[in-house]
């Protein structure tokens, strides 16, 4: 059991240092909580070995349903260019296996986190009552046009890509609100982060290509 944990302990080491921070991750805080939110916890039981690859893992009952965790680098970047802040509430879009809810639920104040598929979110919930995260509101429901009901928000999170970020949820941002997300079609996508300077205006900054 002892050399199971410190094998464990080591692969999310390896994670860490051989793949994340080569991405420019590199805020304490974000470095910190990846070690703190255990990933293997949320990751399906046939899926278990690979829960520190680089890689993306199918989720879902089935495994099949076309949904998966991001590669850890990928999410790691995110969440750092969200710079979420202890006082802000948070929309996740894309609950998956409430990984990121975690993580994003350490830094906020509270975060709302919605998913269409409902074995997801039940699992989802399941997970994170499991590891304790009391300060997240899994929702079941289409976040495609956002989350109007709770709105607006100091940073979003969308976990699933989308082909073009709709103006709705845009507009459930705060002034001065956050959203990263990964936008576009392959070959041509983007991790973006979108910042609300005004009533009316948005500021688009491309972060990188999630090759």
């Amino acid at each position: 059991m002892v050399t199971a944990t410190m094998n464990i302990e080591k692969a999310r080491f390896n994670m860490i240092e051989q793949q994340i921070r080569p991405w420019q991750v590199l805020d304490p805080t974000v470095l910190s909580l990846l070690s703190l939110v255990k990933r293997e916890d949320f990751v399906p039981a046939a899926y278990k070995d690979l829960a520190f690859a680089d890689l993306e893992i199918p989720i879902g009952a089935s495994g099949n349903n076309g949904q998966n965790m991001l590669a850890p680098k990928i999410e790691a970047r995110m969440l750092q260019e969200l710079g979420v802040r202890n006082t802000d509430t948070v929309l996740e879009i894309g609950t998956g296996s409430g990984y990121m809810a975690a993580l994003l639920a350490a830094k906020a104040e509270y975060v709302y986190s919605v998913e269409i598929d409902p074995g997801l979110a039940e699992t989802a919930r399941s997970n994170l009552q499991r590891a304790g995260v009391a300060n997240v509101r899994v929702e079941t429901g289409d976040g495609a046009q956002g989350w109007p009901a709770r709105a607006p928000y100091d940073a979003i999170m969308i976990s699933a890509s989308t082909p073009v970020l709709p103006d709705a949820i845009l507009r459930q941002l705060k002034i001065g609100g956050r959203l990263v997300a990964v936008v576009g079609e392959v070959p041509a996508m983007q991790v973006q982060l979108v910042i609300r300077t005004d009533e009316n205006a948005f500021n688009t900054i491309n972060i990188l290509k999630p090759s």
